[in-house]
């Protein structure tokens, strides 16, 4: 039999349970494995591109950059490893933010990038988080927020975690204002944004199995000397007890969510 040569890149396989996807049919079923339903994590524009109505999304804010305020060097300079990553992503930092349309209803939309040093948490994602939840309430329109983060970024130190405290408050504005706020936890959503402006949604919905929580499961494991219960800090445990509203395939998301904004007349 004559030798079959495959093009590159024409098969990918699930991060979960290793199953051989091809890899336009994969993408056609929104990165979900057809044989685990393992939901892969995609970074920002995929997910803009799956969630918003086509050509509906206006960015702003995006050219806001990070700084190095501590001159921070651990394996390699902040900044060596932030223009790495803006090379590589091609984004500038790790949330897109903007105007979009899902389904004909207009919302304000941030889109936290799990490719850009793990969807961190620094100042540029604080600033961005706060202006957009700003301009949600000076437009009034409902703010949809994607979550995917490991936490604050350890290389500004404080400053990274001041951006909980600055989230939260201008969340708080939004509320008082009575504003929807709608977030949508994706794998992993922990630490400091699940600390903060992840866990303050009106409405908080889940991918099936996505990590959530703040410290992870090993570090409380050998805090507390005791087994933790199966399935801890999953979606559906989270579920399970209180923490989530609903748990939402990744192609049901756009119903889901206009679902939410069209009962609360927003």
């Amino acid at each position: 039999m004559d030798k079959i040569d495959v093009p590159k890149g024409t098969w990918d396989r699930c991060t979960n349970c290793g199953h051989m996807l091809f890899s336009k049919e994969y993408e056609q079923n929104l990165f979900i494995c057809p044989q685990c339903d393992h939901h892969r994590r995609i970074d920002a524009r995929k997910r803009i591109e799956q969630l918003v109505d086509p050509d509906s999304f206006e960015e702003f804010l995006d050219d806001l950059v990070p700084t190095d305020p501590l001159r921070f060097k651990d394996r390699v300079p902040y900044r060596e490893r932030i223009k790495t990553q803006q090379e590589k992503t091609g984004e500038r930092e790790a949330v897109v933010v903007g105007k979009a349309y899902i389904r004909g209803r207009p919302v304000i939309l941030a889109v936290m990038n799990p490719a850009f040093i793990m969807a961190s948490m620094g100042s540029v994602v604080g600033e961005k988080i706060s202006a957009a939840t700003e301009r949600a309430m000076d437009e009034s329109l409902p703010f949809v927020i994607i979550a995917a983060s490991g936490g604050a970024r350890m290389q500004e130190g404080m400053v990274s975690l001041m951006q909980m405290a600055k989230t939260s408050a201008a969340l708080a504005r939004f509320d008082e204002a009575g504003g929807l706020y709608i977030v949508v936890c994706t794998d992993p959503t922990t630490a400091g944004v699940a600390a903060s402006f992840a866990s303050l949604g009106d409405v908080i919905l889940a991918e099936p199995k996505a990590m959530i929580g703040f410290a992870g499961p090993r570090v409380i494991a050998n805090t507390v000397k005791q087994e933790l219960p199966e399935g801890f800090q999953s979606a559906e445990f989270m579920l399970e007890h209180g923490f989530m509203d609903r748990i939402v395939r990744r192609p049901d998301l756009r119903k889901e969510i206009v679902r939410f904004i069209d009962y609360c007349g927003k």
